[in-house]
């Protein structure tokens, strides 16, 4: 979640006036999250219709969090520059286009082109959404408020995401999870057309050129990871070469550009590294674990696709129960131990999921390894948010939040993308694998992380 900035132009809108626009920006960022999630109890029903594999499940995944993550730094610039409403709607009338397009791709690969271009509309309304927010509500107990509302939708979507999609996967096929955004969609530019708010335009720099490279290192960086997981070595070689010289090439660019995409000054305390690595390792886990589930429980354990959305509740209600009571404790011991618990709690979830795995165990064990991965990522992300934003310098807790949030989908992309290669061995080595990628950064976090301290 990326904190506003107090804004420098008091806001234009009224008390009555600043509720519906609320709404709309939070069932936008409510839509966003539900596509996150939605698409994965119709993975076999998707490989079915379109004749894919595990490698194009995982394309169809993973073509969103790359768009999604590798331009979200240079969004925020963007939404200052052309203004955060004006950035907002258009990309919820993208989201909501792509969407619909996505509901009748006759292919594979039209698919994850349309999924990608939902990553670039999602990109565009997150920024541009707290940005409007800052806006909307200048005065801080009031914004603090607005952004509770806000990030509470995560929950929501995270919870009713395996469910809806369950739901209208039993119904109509995996088509109809794209088709439920354009009414979401159509509602949230009715709450966000009035006068409610109006952002002013600023003169902040976007290096395209550097974005595009960081954007083409993801997308290799991923397309090696799947090509390694499928057997196909010769491609994995050449993907991992091009990555590598694309590297080097957005190194060389971000040196020269006078609109970095990176803030280097942020990564050069290593308390905002660990906190980083921990927000990556929370969301490898997450995403990760619901993309290689549900293939189990529909293709080996025979499940419906509404009984598999059923199956997930023990890791999705913590997310709309857990967060206000990580808050409290927050505010009163400092995000240090919260963060320390949650990645000790989804290393062990990891662990039971796979041990459930290896033991031919039934759904009542499976079922706890999910609840103990629910509280480890309720646990963690809110109180990383006030971790690293404590540890930024002054000033940077926009740019920080912005790249906490795009370092969580880096680590979304490649849980689906690691975790989908290990599949070939095994399912319970997957889940063994999101275990000991939480072990690692509870590790380097418990060394480096953020004093405990109360914030």
């Amino acid at each position: 979640m990326t904190l506003p900035q107090s804004p420098t132009v008091p806001a234009t809108s009224t008390p009555r006036g600043r509720a519906p626009a609320l709404a709309g920006i939070s069932l936008g960022y409510f839509m966003v999250l539900l596509d996150m999630t939605v698409l994965s109890v119709a993975e076999p029903d998707l490989a079915s219709s379109l004749r894919t594999s595990i490698g194009g499940l995982q394309w169809a995944t993973t073509s969103y969090t790359v768009a999604f993550a590798a331009l979200l730094l240079s969004a925020g610039a963007l939404a200052d520059r052309r203004g955060a409403e004006r950035v907002f709607r258009a990309g919820i009338a993208a989201f909501g286009l792509a969407s619909l397009l996505s509901a009748f791709a006759p292919s594979l690969w039209i698919l994850i082109v349309l999924r990608a271009l939902l990553g670039v509309a999602a990109a565009a309304c997150v920024p541009a959404s707290m940005a409007m927010i800052g806006r909307l509500y200048p005065e801080p107990a009031a914004r603090a408020r607005a952004i509770a509302t806000w990030a509470a939708v995560s929950g929501a979507a995270v919870a009713a995401g395996p469910i809806a999609g369950g739901a209208l996967v039993g119904w109509a096929g995996w088509r109809s999870v794209f088709l439920i955004n354009v009414p979401i969609g159509l509602i949230v530019l009715l709450l966000t057309m009035g006068p409610a708010v109006r952002c002013p335009r600023g003169e902040r720099r976007i290096d395209w050129l550097a974005q595009l490279a960081a954007a083409l290192v993801l997308a290799l960086l991923t397309d090696g990871v799947i090509a390694a997981g499928s057997g196909a070595w010769s491609h994995a070689l050449w993907s991992s070469t091009a990555c590598a010289v694309a590297t080097a090439g957005f190194l060389t660019l971000e040196r020269r550009s006078p609109a970095p995409v990176l803030n280097r000054n942020l990564l050069r305390d290593g308390r905002v590294r660990a906190g980083l690595l921990a927000g990556a390792a929370v969301t490898f886990a997450l995403t990760g674990a619901l993309f290689v589930l549900p293939l189990l429980l529909q293709q080996q354990w025979h499940l419906s696709a509404l009984a598999t959305g059923l199956a997930f509740l023990p890791l999705t209600v913590p997310f709309a129960v857990n967060p206000p009571v990580t808050g409290r404790i927050v505010a009163r011991v400092g995000p240090r131990l919260p963060i320390l618990a949650g990645l000790t709690l989804l290393s062990t979830g990891g662990a039971v999921l796979a041990a459930t795995i290896f033991t031919s165990g039934g759904y009542p064990v499976l079922a706890l390894g999910l609840l103990i991965s629910g509280f480890g990522v309720s646990c963690a992300l809110p109180a990383l948010v006030t971790a690293i934003v404590n540890a930024a310098p002054a000033g940077t807790a926009g740019s920080v939040g912005g790249l906490l949030n795009a370092v969580r989908q880096v680590g979304a992309t490649l849980g689906v993308a690691v975790m989908g290669a290990v599949l070939s061995a095994g399912t319970g080595w997957a889940l063994l694998t999101s275990a000991a990628v939480c072990a690692v950064a509870l590790a380097v976090f418990a060394f480096t992380g953020e004093p405990n301290a109360a914030s």
